[in-house]
């Protein structure tokens, strides 16, 4: 029976289906380096938290195939696993819903001014309703930065509930114009007419910190930005000053650079920040398509099939692929 290792439990419907096919194993840890007597044991890791590079992958003589329960794939050495053969299984759309609600539920709590206002109400400061932090978000304009397919759910919540629309992408840009939204060619020219700006990019070399001190200078006064997409995205100093500043007049994020997140962190300290705790895509309904999807990849690869949703389908030349099913070892 194959040894399926997870990081950390999956949602129930996942760990079932796991459970019925393979021996599991729950690390309840995001360093699996911490035990790589357990980790050396792996036909398969199922990482929801943590990294895994190519020193862990190679501490695991047994493994055949590394999922994440998402499409994020940045805490996954990708090209390490190609070149040993070992899919990389995502879980695509499952999660696409859920995350773009979120993103849109950011944009209201940060630009209805609700967190401030309930820890202040509870406190018995009533007074806090004549701060006049709150705005109206019929009329605004949100910009989109990075438009696959939670950009794109998150566009066109938006639009639908009255909000304009613009979209920096400069990989589809023709999808913005066939779908009616502003298509801006240069990010300065988004950050400089928008009042909401929303990351949906993932985390590359490209783009860690590519929100810094000079892209919140060129954001209108007065603007939101909203992340849910990966923390190493932003320079959390220069939000920081732009928020302490009140450049910017608020800020909501489901991810920062450093998760678990640490109550420590100064953005805390600001009644103008909001975090939640990378729980965008954990809806009831997102984690049982997930979990399921991510289950059913792990199996399928394990059993010796063409997985189809992998982050690196080239595995598939690999010489491991080339006769069938890998033996476990190989």
């Amino acid at each position: 029976m194959s040894v399926v290792l997870l990081s950390h439990r999956l949602y129930e419907d996942g760990m079932r289906m796991l459970e019925r096919e393979a021996k599991t194993i729950v690390a309840d840890s995001s360093d699996l380096r911490q035990n790589l007597a357990l980790a050396g044991q792996a036909d398969a890791i199922v990482l929801r938290v943590g990294r895994i590079d190519r020193e862990l992958m190679a501490s695991c003589p047994n493994l055949r195939v590394i999922s994440r329960p998402g499409v994020g794939i940045d805490t996954v050495d990708v090209a390490a696993a190609t070149e040993s053969g070992i899919p990389v299984v995502i879980a695509p759309g499952a999660n696409l819903r859920s995350v773009a609600e979120h993103a849109v539920a950011l944009i209201y709590a940060i630009g209805k001014n609700v967190c401030e206002s309930h820890a202040r109400t509870a406190g018995g400061d009533f007074g806090i309703r004549n701060k006049y932090a709150a705005v109206e978000l019929a009329g605004k304009r949100v910009g989109i930065v990075g438009f696959g397919n939670i950009g794109r759910e998150t566009a066109r919540i938006c639009r639908n509930n009255d909000m304009e629309v613009s979209v920096y992408d400069p990989f589809i840009p023709e999808r913005a114009q066939t779908q009616g939204y502003r298509r801006e060619k240069e990010l300065a020219a988004l950050l400089a007419s928008c009042d909401i700006v929303s990351l949906h990019m993932p985390a590359t070399a490209e783009t860690r910190k590519m929100f810094g001190a000079s892209q919140f200078a060129a954001m209108k006064p007065g603007a939101f930005l909203i992340n849910c997409a990966r923390g190493e995205i932003v320079d959390e100093d220069a939000l920081f000053d732009a928020l302490s500043s009140k450049r910017l007049a608020g800020a909501a994020v489901d991810v920062m650079a450093d998760e678990p997140m640490k109550k420590e962190n100064r953005l805390f300290s600001l009644p103008n920040f909001i975090a939640t705790p990378h729980m965008a895509a954990l809806t009831r309904e997102s984690a049982a398509r997930t979990s399921t999807l991510t289950a059913e990849g792990t199996l399928a690869v394990l059993r010796g099939e063409h997985w189809p949703h992998v982050a690196n389908p080239a595995v598939y030349r690999h010489p491991r692929w080339q006769n069938g099913s890998p033996p476990a070892g190989a």
